[in-house]
């Protein structure tokens, strides 16, 4: 990729993309309207490598090459020379907007605009700008220099050229690069939805409380966090958030309403880890209720939020969102999922899941237990999905 990156934007994300830059060679320029938020970019990314030095993942030598790649700046007008620049400020479409038009005018034609957007339209975005072919969504995880997954969402107008050219570049820093269509949450932040939508659905129906919950995941599906520590990792407000865009990019499908419960602790204050206090406690000396390890209780808790996410990579399957492959990378290298959940459909039969789907909406008449048209077609022809 291009040699000289701009990072607008000198939060934990922008400076995270600057530092996989760097590290890969380019010449870096992150852009801020706050000094104060510069001199901490460039503090922490001091920290950040001196603990690689110290860990052996980098020489001295190494440490000082990428900081000196990196040039911090409170001035717009110094993207100028840029062959790419990503955008990695606030999800705000109109400040979003206002930043693209502004970077359009002070960059040649032929430099790439990306947003790191997580759950905003591209193509809405894109909509304020004059040249649309070389615009994208280019969305990593965090921290991005662990993260391996990043999400290439080209719009309808987007050369394929080009994108052909960022993906290749971003395989080259190391990155499992996937492409989704521009639609709300992309792979990941759609599909992972019911992780934690339907976990909050069973605790208000009163079946098992948020460590039981936590408990038959990891245990039975064998999940790295539980959906209750990992919202309190995550924040629940950005969880929250996260799902509300899904919800309202969705027309106000079901299957993606955020929950009241959710909602409540957002309110609250109780953000989870950040804030001390969440689903659990993290004060000191704070004791947090032990599951119930009753193998029957866990093994139905985790079939049913399985059959929601292997119904949600369906769904995305067959709305042309993202291939199979792509699908399945996303999950296991974006949120960590132990498998790909079109190989689990597989692995368990689509039949397991349909059924579970089916029974849930007989009991609940829920229309977020509605299964996708793609996993009752596989059913009735016997087919799989790999």
């Amino acid at each position: 990729m291009s040699q000289l990156i701009s990072v607008i934007g000198a939060g934990t994300m922008g400076s995270g993309i600057a530092q996989v830059a760097a590290s890969n060679g380019c010449q870096v320029t992150i852009v801020d309207s706050s000094q104060p938020a510069l001199e901490n970019s460039k503090s922490k990314l001091k920290s950040i490598l001196n603990r690689l030095v110290e860990k052996g993942k980098i020489n001295e030598e190494q440490s000082k090459s990428i900081l000196a790649r990196i040039h911090w700046t409170t001035k717009m007008d110094e993207i100028s020379n840029s062959n790419m620049v990503i955008e990695a400020i606030v999800e705000n479409l109109e400040i979003k907007q206002n930043l693209f038009s502004e970077m359009e005018s002070l960059v040649s034609d032929i430099c790439i605009l990306a947003t790191n957007t997580s759950s905003l339209s591209v193509s809405k975005i894109a909509s304020v700008c004059k040249l649309k072919s070389r615009i994208m969504g280019v969305h990593f995880f965090n921290p991005v220099p662990l993260m391996k997954l990043v999400e290439v969402i080209p719009t309808e107008e987007t050369d394929k050229k080009l994108l052909s050219e960022v993906k290749s570049s971003l395989e080259g820093w190391g990155k499992s690069v996937v492409t989704a269509k521009d639609t709300p949450g992309f792979i990941v932040n759609r599909v992972a939805r019911p992780f934690y939508s339907e976990a909050l659905k069973i605790y208000e129906e009163g079946l098992a409380d948020f460590a039981t919950i936590d408990w038959a995941m990891k245990e039975f599906g064998g999940f790295r966090m539980g959906p209750f520590e990992l919202m309190d990792y995550i924040g629940n407000d950005v969880n929250y958030s996260a799902t509300k865009a899904v919800y309202d990019g969705t027309n106000h499908d079901p299957r993606y309403k955020p929950s009241p419960i959710q909602k409540k602790l957002m309110d609250e204050g109780l953000l989870g880890r950040k804030s001390g206090k969440g689903y659990f406690d993290y004060s000191e000396n704070a004791v947090n209720p032990e599951p119930n390890k009753n193998e029957k209780l866990g093994q139905q808790i985790f079939n049913r939020i399985l059959a929601l996410l292997i119904n949600a990579a369906v769904d995305a399957l067959h709305l042309n969102i993202a291939t199979r492959d792509d699908i399945d990378t996303a999950m296991t290298t974006g949120v960590n999922y132990p498998k790909g959940l079109l190989k689990w459909a597989d692995d368990i039969g689509p039949n397991s899941p349909l059924e579970q789907l089916k029974e849930l909406h007989t009991q609940s008449g829920n229309d977020r237990y509605i299964a996708s048209p793609l996993l009752i077609k596989k059913v009735e022809e016997g087919g799989t999905f790999y």
